[in-house]
């Protein structure tokens, strides 16, 4: 069964249109990876699917019911846990969280039974007279699941449900997210993060420019971008080894050695390992490491888009980006191993960074947290 059926759905803002025809199907016990930059459309098609905006065409169905003919029965049947935090920081928790659960109609001990119920699911138990001020911005963001999710939706949609948190916050909110699924609930996830994707969903669909590009079960994205999977077999020897100890094994494209390094070019659909370990072995080779690469999302999304999901991070409160320099993006480190982004920022107030090669126009960088 369908939880989720989008027909041809489109949105025009004037002559731009920020949806272009999409069709997608979402089963019933899935979480669904919606994957796109800032500004593909993905936004506008969850706002339109959440009745926040009007579609221009086409159809959305939930549980089998058109949006259309049946809004109260799809809001009913639908959590929404927004990018931007939706609580109110003069609300106590639990009063939040009794609030939002209010308005999908529940009242009286089940309203209280649902509120603590969902407090205690996102271990808020403790910080039911607790207000949202002194919270950490991970335990608002577990917060904004348990408004989302006290009425027992059907659908669950998460739009970058872990950004800007710590990593055990977000670790919390992944196994939430597994705990979910597991109860029931079908879920559209959102991330910028494709190790969280990869980690998640069983099925995945990339929008760009309000297409959607590919879909398909991660295996089906990553042979979209190649056939093929690298082997690195470090080994132990007097001698390096010949590569032709390795023909014959069904897959195989390419063996070259570097020193006492295999490399092993194979078809991906192959599961040829265990063969090429056996025929080191038994050429008396002992081995010390291996290492295989496939392609991963990341790879998959930059080779569909041209772009990656990351360069439109969501930014601190306050910042701008020339988009004329949004060529200039780096990838950084500091020293927790917190991974930022270097962006270009030009004609503006901002803390310089020798970070290296700047814009080519004033060679200055602004250095930005995600």
């Amino acid at each position: 069964m369908n939880v989720l059926e989008i027909k041809q759905l489109t949105k025009k803002f004037g002559d731009f249109i920020a949806v272009d025809r999409i069709s997608l199907e979402v089963k019933e016990g899935e979480i669904f990876g919606f994957l796109g930059a800032n500004g593909a459309g993905k936004s506008t098609t969850i706002n339109m699917i959440a009745s926040l905006l009007r579609k221009t065409k086409g159809e959305i169905e939930i549980l089998g019911k058109t949006l259309s003919g049946h809004s109260k029965f799809a809001k009913s049947n639908i959590g929404i846990v927004p990018q931007e935090l939706a609580i109110y920081e003069d609300m106590t928790a639990y009063e939040n969280v009794h609030f939002f659960a209010g308005l999908y109609g529940l009242r009286g001990s089940l309203l209280k039974e649902r509120t603590i119920e969902a407090l205690a699911f996102v271990g808020l138990s403790d910080k039911l007279s607790a207000y949202p001020k002194t919270f950490s911005g991970g335990m608002k963001r577990r917060l904004n699941i348990a408004c989302a999710i006290a009425h027992k939706p059907k659908l669950l949609i998460m739009d970058e449900p872990t950004v800007g948190i710590d990593p055990q916050s977000r670790n919390y909110i992944l196994q939430s997210v597994k705990k979910l699924n597991r109860n029931g609930i079908t879920v559209v996830y959102t991330s910028h993060y494709m190790e969280e994707v990869e980690e998640l969903c069983t099925r995945i669909a990339i929008i760009d420019h309000g297409k959607i590009i590919a879909e398909g079960t991660k295996k089906e994205l990553k042979t979209l971008v190649t056939h093929e999977k690298n082997l690195w077999i470090e080994v132990r020897s007097t001698e390096p080894p010949h590569p032709d100890i390795l023909k014959g094994i069904p897959g195989i494209h390419e063996v070259t050695v570097e020193e006492r390094m295999v490399k092993v070019r194979s078809d991906v659909e192959v599961h040829n390992l265990n063969q090429i370990i056996q025929t080191l072995i038994e050429n008396q080779l002992e081995i010390r490491s291996v290492k295989e690469q496939e392609p991963n999302l990341e790879s998959v999304f930059l080779t569909l888009t041209g772009r990656s999901c990351v360069t439109d991070s969501v930014w601190r409160k306050g910042d701008e980006i020339d988009e004329c320099l949004a060529h200039c993006v780096q990838r950084i480190k500091d020293d927790s191993g917190i991974q930022s982004v270097a962006v270009p920022h030009c004609h503006s107030p901002g803390v310089d960074s020798d970070l290296g090669n700047g814009c080519h126009k004033c060679f200055q960088w602004q250095y930005r947290i995600r």
